[in-house]
């Protein structure tokens, strides 16, 4: 018997993923459980940013830990793993020096509300300028499913294995509370929604935040009896209701009930920057000199700037 070698064709050339551009493939597989809904609000962000035309050189993605806290080595453009609940303060640090730029910190419910939360209200009361997208999946899901800051009231966690009996957060209500310019929340079953909520949050300025619920068969599904991620994309289906014009009072979510979700807020406000500058502006009058774009103000007596060095201020500075 005559066996034949079959040799692989090197000729042939293996088509690009469609999101390529915008995700480091080269390091594909994620770290994701299968069923997990956090892929899916990447790859929303990343048709977000081509419907906007944003190149990877426009935008700076920062998260913190956790296991949405994986996004930001995922995404091909200036991307920054934080410490823990420390993603939003590290950018503001970002949105101050490099207004020029759109800043994205994207991060789980844990991360940004428990013990990043301090830092969540007062950047929402100044209204800093960024896009802030919480992945909001009821647990602390990648040490184990502890109890956290989302987990529905009855709702099974590893350190309330009798169910919770703490009130969790609304996370809209918090965001719109302390001053949010935009707010919107949608599931994992919204694909299309989440995008278009994406490429419009993408494009205004402020404080913008987006909850997107998404599932986790792996520990708060399997601890809860809730079945497979997708009995919880039938449960989204069967249970969320869009209402845009929701009272605050009605955007609490408990254990396997109704899930309201919408656009909530849309208003323009100063962001913190502009009313840093027109405030300035008003008290010091010319005295006031406002930094360049793209760095930090440079005193040319001692740096050795040259007058030709561009000193264009940005769009929010001459705002």
């Amino acid at each position: 018997m005559t066996v034949t070698e079959v040799k692989p064709d090197t000729t042939r050339k293996i088509p690009e993923h469609p999101k390529s551009l915008l995700l480091r493939m080269d390091r594909m597989p994620h770290i994701w459980c299968s069923r997990c809904g956090i892929g899916i609000t990447v790859g929303c962000f990343a048709s977000a940013m081509e419907k906007t035309g944003l190149s990877p050189d426009d935008i700076t993605v920062t998260s913190g830990i956790g296991c949405t806290g994986r996004v930001a080595g995922y995404v091909k453009a200036d991307s920054f793993h934080t410490t823990h609940g420390r993603a939003i303060p590290f950018t503001v640090g970002l949105a101050l020096t490099r207004p020029d730029l759109k800043h994205v910190v994207f991060s789980g419910d844990g991360d940004l509300i428990s013990i990043g939360g301090n830092h969540f209200i007062h950047a929402a009361r100044r209204n800093q300028n960024m896009l802030v997208i919480c992945v909001n999946n009821f647990t602390y899901a990648m040490t184990g499913g502890q109890l956290a800051p989302t987990t529905p009231v009855t709702a099974r966690a590893t350190t309330a294995p009798y169910g919770s009996f703490e009130r969790p957060f609304s996370l809209p209500t918090l965001a719109i509370s302390a001053g949010a310019s935009y707010v919107a929340r949608w599931t994992s079953l919204h694909i299309r929604r989440i995008t278009d909520s994406m490429t419009e949050a993408l494009q205004r300025r402020g404080f913008r935040f987006i909850e997107i619920i998404a599932p986790c068969s792996t520990i708060y599904a399997r601890r809860n009896k809730l079945g497979t991620g997708l009995d919880l994309m039938k449960y989204y289906y069967e249970n969320s209701v869009i209402d845009h014009n929701a009272s605050v009072d009605d955007l609490d979510i408990g254990f396997q009930s109704k899930i309201v979700v919408g656009k909530f807020v849309d208003k323009d406000r100063p962001s913190y920057g502009k009313s840093m500058h027109e405030h300035f502006r008003k008290v010091l009058g010319n005295k006031y000199q406002p930094p360049v774009s793209g760095k930090m103000e440079i005193d040319k007596s001692w740096s050795g700037c040259t007058e030709s060095q561009d000193t264009t201020v940005t769009d929010e500075v001459q705002s």
